[in-house]
């Protein structure tokens, strides 16, 4: 089948790229690039998934005034700041 198609620079440079390295035509270049993709080779046949854990909390540790330890430490930080002039 004849059609026209118009490619993006970077998509027309690499399948040129290609089918240089490959010793093809760019139209066996493209013909290829396009069946892999509908072919979905380069795809896992499962998506990737990561093993999630129970991170738990050390005792004695409190998240309930964790913004007023943040702004004690932002606090202490601009006061550090100032005394040394920045």
């Amino acid at each position: 089948m004849r059609t026209t198609v118009t490619l993006d620079q970077d998509v027309a440079a690499k399948l040129q790229a290609m089918a240089r390295e490959r010793g093809v035509s760019f139209k066996a270049a493209l013909n290829e690039t396009v069946r892999a993709g509908l072919d979905g080779e380069g795809r896992s046949a499962r998506p990737y998934r990561t093993p999630s854990r129970r991170m738990g909390l050390r005792r004695g540790i409190d998240l309930n005034h964790t913004g007023r330890l943040l702004a004690e430490l932002d606090n202490a930080e601009i006061a550090r700041k100032l005394q040394l002039g920045k």
